[in-house]
């Protein structure tokens, strides 16, 4: 997100900062390129214009929160993505998908080799 809005690109980003929290943002909360809205990216996902790309980043990413927020990491992992392909389809914009690092390996190995 640092290098989207220091290259000068609107940025958008729902979250419902279930595991997250807005000190991660806040230094950009007065930029006029970012916009925070806070909801779950479960639910419809709406932004008026056009876009350029939606990026699904969304998702509890440790160990932890996947055991205490099971069945949130489940929903984030299929409602979201169906959410925003539903936001990229409609705005003709393209889509990337990420992952948390623990599929390449050992979630205690860190960074991942």
């Amino acid at each position: 997100m640092d290098r989207l809005l220091a290259d000068q690109n609107d940025v958008i980003v729902f979250d419902n900062l279930l595991t997250g929290r807005v000190e991660n943002i806040e230094h950009h909360l007065g930029d006029p390129l970012f916009k925070f809205v806070k909801q779950d990216v479960t639910e419809y996902l709406h932004v008026g214009g056009p876009l350029d790309a939606v990026v699904h980043f969304a998702s509890p990413a440790s160990p932890v929160d996947y055991l205490q927020l099971p069945i949130q990491t489940l929903k984030v992992g299929s409602l979201g993505t169906h959410k925003a392909l539903g936001l990229a389809k409609e705005k003709g914009a393209r889509f990337l998908l990420t992952s948390t690092s623990e599929i390449y390996g050992d979630p205690l190995v860190h960074p991942q080799t």
